[in-house]
């Protein structure tokens, strides 16, 4: 049976989310969760909800899933022992130094692998499994086969979101809301830039990047037969009365076998929907998925107001309870109260009295014990032994009831012991100072000159495609020494996976043995290909122990997170060759998506689109493997004139990212960054290096 897990943004979407029949709810504290909008949690309002949702048989899941910098992680550490001593059923983190740290400080509380982590294959999944995740929580863009094939071969619980709102962007791989307003998706801060108008070549009326919101309710069965363990709901920043609502008709979906009525959908829509839903991902049916929120409808508020009475007028969700009697003549009155979950809870009352009258039977003392209302509890049973002639008065009866309730109550709430750890240590690789290498990284063959060559870089990064397209333009680089490293896609589902791989076999046979990854899934791939594996920025690598957890994996080198300000990657504890991208147009985000095709109407992806906002910033949109896209910045990172700030950082190279620059500029840049050219491009922006994000 699939598990329903409800968003509870608050403690009384808490209440909504449970009494409207939520397997499990997920809730943030403190500042490490991707929702710092929603209300989240006080410490004791935290304490209250666990006690609140295990007494009526709901779990608890902490969101952790933000990227950690290396001066919060002991206030992680303390958050993390924290929840686990009061009892969360599981923390979903991102972060793979967050997972390292947990797994250290508290390694009883099991990990779920956030679909921040962008896991979108099974290799992904079983590297999170390695990492000591119990679930992962799998990327929207996924499609019903995908799931499928993923979820029979995993080696943990999957997860999969089945309604709500879907991001433009992969998730954990938008830096959109970062570089354009110093507010971090990847930290909890996300300003939703996707939701905003943007032109593309036309007037400004236009939602490019929105999405309608998620619907899978007919497809739940499906899901539970391919083995999904549980099903989500999107919607911390949402209203409690919009919990309730949703949660119900997809418990009675998954619970019941009662498929949604049209009165239902109209429900769901009135709720919250932008446009209407879509399964566009789940279907492969994408070309109508865009859709904005329009104004909000008077019916809603009706439907809030039924839906709040109806969750704070008393106990909806009841849990079974057996209670068995022993009654005896010249013994206190015993009573058991036993749930379905191992708790038993004994409590004794008064010495029965003779029988004046009509003894005490058993169905007597049955109606007496059913009388459960006002409790969380439905009884299911009652047994026992009543020795003849005896009576006990009905106040009698009903206090032992309220004594037994009472101490089972207080069984279920009590959190189960667990160890604790700390902090785990990270080593580090001592190396000479020196002046960190150059190396470059080309989006095209064109761009793959002599003239670069001639330049010296100590490595080109080159996109696998472009790579296998034309090996020939690589001569002059080996010929001068020049490392060569093949990129992979940030985005390589299973299906896509075989032709990768002959991508990869083909780059081999052509000499090249190092690939450049940014995702956990990917370095499987490319290691079972032959190649040496460097980590690309999509690996956010934002803290020390993230930068163990890839040195333990043996890659040959790690690229810190352009969201980190230059003093962080500074005292970055360096276990492994650090790379910092120091040139060229960031990526903003990448999506499964096509903009090229819905600006031109064709597949033409020779020719970037063009984004633009409502401040004049342009935005390039270039191809990405897979018929995917990726937004660049509207401005190009520019540090040449600042490369004494980065000596200091301890790095082992710079990187040139060259996107949408003419072979003649990715020439003057590399020689502005060799001290050998006073170039400098129009519309420069120093990234996040010396702002830092929120």
């Amino acid at each position: 049976m699939l598990e329903l897990l409800a968003p509870a943004g608050s403690p009384e979407a808490v209440v909504a989310a449970v009494q409207n029949g939520a397997d499990a709810v997920y809730l943030g504290l403190g500042g490490f969760n991707a929702r710092q909008g929603a209300k989240n949690f006080t410490d004791e309002e935290f304490l209250a909800a666990v006690r609140y949702c295990h007494e009526r048989g709901c779990k608890v899941y902490v969101t952790l899933n933000t990227l950690c910098a290396d001066r919060e992680m002991e206030d992680l550490a303390r958050l993390g022992a924290f929840v686990s001593d009061a009892g969360a059923d599981a923390a979903l983190v991102q972060d793979l130094g967050a997972a390292r740290v947990l797994r250290s400080v508290c390694p009883d509380l099991p990990l779920h692998a956030s679909t921040q982590m962008s896991i979108h294959n099974l290799a992904g999944v079983h590297a999170a499994a390695q990492l000591g995740m119990r679930r992962v929580v799998l990327a929207r863009e996924l499609g019903r086969g995908q799931i499928r094939a993923i979820t029979a071969h995993a080696p943990i619980e999957t997860e999969v979101f089945v309604h709500g709102a879907l991001c433009f962007c992969h998730s954990g791989q938008c830096y959109m809301s970062a570089l354009i307003g110093r507010r971090s998706g990847n930290r909890g801060m996300c300003a939703q830039p996707c939701r905003m108008q943007y032109s593309m070549g036309r007037r400004m009326e236009e939602y490019p990047l929105s999405l309608k919101d998620n619907c899978l309710v007919d497809y739940l069965s499906e899901l539970d037969a391919a083995g999904v363990k549980c099903v989500k709901i999107e919607g911390r920043m949402k209203r409690p009365e919009y919990t309730g609502i949703v949660t119900q008709i997809y418990h009675r979906a998954v619970h019941e076998g009662v498929a949604p009525t049209e009165k239902d959908m109209d429900k769901l829509r009135l709720a919250f929907s932008r446009d209407g839903f879509t399964d566009g991902y789940y279907t492969g049916e994408k070309d109508d998925m865009f859709g904005v929120r329009g104004e909000a409808d008077r019916d809603a508020n009706q439907l809030f107001n039924e839906a709040r009475r109806a969750y704070a007028s008393g106990e909806m969700r009841r849990v079974d309870v057996d209670f068995r009697a022993r009654v005896r003549a010249g013994r206190p009155t015993a009573l058991t109260a036993a749930d379905g979950d191992g708790h038993s809870a004994t409590v004794y009352g008064a010495v029965p009295e003779q029988a004046q009258t009509a003894a005490l039977t058993l169905s007597g003392l049955s109606a007496q014990l059913y009388k459960t209302g006002g409790t969380p509890y439905r009884c299911r049973n009652v047994d026992g032994v009543i020795e003849p002639g005896l009576y006990l008065p009905a106040a009698a009866v009903n206090e032992l009831r309220r004594s037994a309730l009472a101490e089972l109550t207080a069984q279920r709430g009590q959190p189960p012991r667990r160890r604790q750890g700390n902090l785990p240590r990270v080593y580090s690789a001592q190396r000479a100072a020196q002046r960190p290498v150059l190396n470059v990284q080309v989006l095209t063959a064109e761009q793959l000159t002599p003239e670069l060559a001639e330049t010296g870089p100590a490595n080109v990064y080159v996109p696998l495609e472009v790579l296998c397209q034309a090996p020939e333009a690589l001569r002059p680089f080996t010929e001068n020494g020049v490392g060569v490293a093949a990129v992979l896609p940030r985005v390589i589902t299973d299906t896509e996976a075989a032709e990768v791989l002959s991508l990869l076999q083909k780059a081999h046979d052509a000499g090249v043995r190092e690939a450049l990854v940014g995702n956990l899934g990917h370095i499987a791939l490319a290691r079972g290909a032959g190649f040496a594996v460097r980590g690309d920025f999509g690996l956010n690598v934002f803290n020390s122990q993230t930068m163990q957890v890839l040195s333990d994996a043996a890659l040959r080198s790690a690229t810190a997170s352009f969201e980190l300000r230059l003093a962080q990657v500074r005292d970055l504890v360096k276990c492994l060759d650090t790379e910092l991208i120091l040139y060229g147009r960031l990526p903003c985000m990448v999506s499964d998506q096509c903009i090229i095709h819905r600006a031109s109407g064709s597949h033409s992806c020779q020719t970037p689109a063009m984004l633009s906002d409502r401040m004049g910033s342009v935005f390039p949109v270039v191809r990405e493997f897979g018929c995917r896209n990726v937004i660049l910045n509207a401005h190009k990172l520019f540090l040449a004139d600042k490369l004494d700030d980065v000596m200091s950082c301890g790095l082992w190279a710079g990187r040139l990212m060259f996107t949408t620059e003419s072979a003649r500029e990715c020439v003057m840049v590399t020689r502005a960054y060799q001290g050998q050219s006073d170039y400098r491009p129009n519309g420069l922006t120093r990234g996040l290096y010396y702002r830092g994000v929120e």
